[in-house]
């Protein structure tokens, strides 16, 4: 068989629905075995980083890899970014490039490049990749896909990527067992004794707090074990705060959710958490946008345990926290069949309402001219109740979402967190949409970032994937515009002074695509309703808001997470 049917077959084997691609010379035999060989459906995006981030949105809804290809040189190099964005976020995806023939590679010689766009992209992508591998030889291809796709799916999810020369791709596949019997399972995780130990001890940590709380994180999503956490958080009754990756874990109405915690958190759960006396970290890495550069503060005389499947992140930035190295769903199996005894504590939890009536996040812009950017996300969380899944891209827009969207208990949230890459939204919305059998998906994205991947309207357009596109426009780099605000005094460069953005509602109209513009309160309503009349048609809804605006609240840089701007100023410049 040939390797190139070989790889289609294979993928069509392990489940893949869906292929995002680019077209170019060194992948044509790939997608020419795909379209006649296999089921799979080829979504032609129209830049390999939209390819990329559609993956990352595909595998992150579905649970199965995601998987992107693109051509050798500019193409590989352009997935680059979706491909670091998927190691940092723990998302599962196989990125397949084509490289030029094996003769025409410079080997050993000492010149830059031997072949047509010949770019050693395995020794690029190493650094963000579980593993990325050359197929020098015909034999081993069988093998790398095997590996590659339990790579992506074991331990701490990530993207492997599989670069294979031209002539290996017309090769002659002998081994063809490998497309025969059942498909790997991944491995599960047994319940060691020390996670029954550490349970113990968390339990007794439990039963002595007044004040405890759970920070759920994103390994919960990544290690597919949601469930399992809601499980085991009604048996506890103890409230959880979130992070930026983790805004799903819970849904809106839980009576446990206590808000979103970090840089710019909910103002009542940062200060909900420096009153604790008792956290229960699952899934997060206490990095700085959670915890602010004070650590010592954010540890103070509260009890920390930290479970994570990565040593390294265990009393890393956050000392003296007690550590368990463990993968999520045999931890919370084991909890949930142990819960224990646990106070109710009916003062803690009226201080948590008191804290989140006294500081609401539709009163931190209250003097806000115009449309409130955390009204109009609970707004759209009521017209979009039937969305399947909130994409939102990087920026201001970003942390109004996370703050204010109203989740239903089945609603995902995706967002770039580690990469915090613009441009996210828009193709990993298409991919998150097939991921979840074209149910309608919400895309929220930024006037700034929105340009960056503003061509697949297009692939929206072709495929009229029900997508609905809201735009916040605030006619600049709004997140940069407020950091030059606190710290370069006012002074606005590339942010305002030299930025310039068109009018996306007539951009999408150019497109083919509904599209409407809104800037009075007044009428936010009637445009919602518009948008989300027909929930099988695209939409795009631009959003104008003040220039001004800025997403409050924000943690001081340098103070305790519970100090927060416009009231605390920062003591330092932040470096993230």
């Amino acid at each position: 068989m040939k390797a190139a049917d070989y790889i289609a077959l294979y993928l069509e084997r392990r489940r893949v629905t869906h292929v995002f691609e680019l077209v170019g010379g060194m992948i044509t035999f790939l997608l020419d075995s795909l379209q006649q060989r296999t089921a799979i459906q080829i979504v032609s995006m129209h830049h390999e980083q939209g390819a990329g981030f559609a993956a990352e949105g595909h595998g992150r809804m579905s649970g199965v890899p995601g998987v992107a290809m693109a051509t050798s040189g500019p193409g590989a190099t352009n997935l680059l970014t979706a491909i670091g964005s998927c190691y940092f976020d723990s998302t599962p995806a196989v990125f397949i490039t084509g490289q030029v023939n094996r003769h025409e590679q410079k080997g050993g010689r000492a010149v830059r490049q031997l072949g047509f766009q010949e770019t050693d992209i395995v020794a690029m992508a190493r650094p963000v990749t579980k593993a990325a591998w050359l197929v020098n030889e015909p034999a081993d291809l069988p093998r790398l896909l095997d590996e590659a796709f339990a790579l992506a799916t074991s331990g701490r999810p990530g993207p492997v990527l599989v670069d294979v020369p031209m002539d290996v791709q017309r090769a002659d596949i002998t081994d063809l067992s490998r497309l025969e019997g059942e498909i790997p399972r991944a491995v599960t995780c047994e319940t060691r004794p020390e996670v029954a130990e550490f349970w113990e001890q968390v339990m007794a940590d439990l039963s002595r707090a007044e004040r405890p709380l759970i920070l759920a994180g994103g390994g919960l999503r990544s290690g597919r074990a949601t469930e399992a956490f809601r499980v085991l958080t009604r048996q506890l009754g103890v409230p959880v705060v979130h992070s930026l990756m983790a805004v799903d874990a819970l849904p809106a109405d839980d009576p446990l959710r206590a808000g979103l915690i970090g840089s710019y958190g909910n103002r009542w759960a940062n200060i909900a958490l420096s009153e604790s006396d008792f956290l229960l970290v699952v899934g997060s890495r206490l990095d700085v946008r959670q915890t602010g550069s004070d650590t010592k503060d954010f540890k103070g005389r509260r009890t920390i345990c930290h479970v994570d499947c990565e040593p390294g992140e265990l009393n890393n930035r956050v000392k003296d926290c007690r550590p368990l190295v463990s993968e999520l769903a045999p931890f919370l199996a084991h909890a949930s069949s142990r819960p224990g005894p646990v106070p109710e504590r009916p003062a803690w939890r009226a201080r948590l309402a008191e804290l989140q009536a006294q500081w609401p996040d539709t009163g931190e812009l209250r003097d806000v001219a115009g449309i409130n950017p955390n009204q109009f996300m609970h707004q759209l969380s009521a017209a979009a109740a039937g969305a399947a899944a909130f994409v939102v891209d990087v920026g201001q827009h970003q942390m109004w979402a996370a703050q204010s969207l109203d989740l239903g208990p089945e609603q995902r949230f995706l967002t770039s967190g580690g990469m915090g890459a613009m441009g996210f939204a828009l193709p990993a919305g298409i991919g998150a949409c097939l991921g979840a059998a074209a149910r309608m998906t919400v895309v929220v994205a930024g006037d700034g970032g929105f340009q960056l991947n503003i061509q697949e309207l297009q692939t929206i357009a072709r495929l009229k994937l029900p997508v609905k596109i809201i735009v916040i426009n605030n006619h600049c780099h709004g997140m940069v515009r407020q950091f030059q605000e606190s710290y370069f005094k006012g002074r606005y460069q590339s942010t305002v002074w030299g930025y310039s953005a068109p009018a996306f509602h007539e951009v999408a109209r150019a497109f083919g695509l509904l599209a409407a513009l809104v800037s009075d309160p007044a009428e936010v309503p009637t445009a919602l309703s518009r948008a989300f009349a027909d929930p099988r048609a695209p939409y795009l809804l631009e959003v104008h808001i003040a220039l001004e605006a800025n997403a409050y609240p924000k943690m001081a840089f340098g103070r305790p997470i519970s100090e927060m701007e416009p009231f605390a100023k920062p003591l330092e410049m932040e470096g993230t």
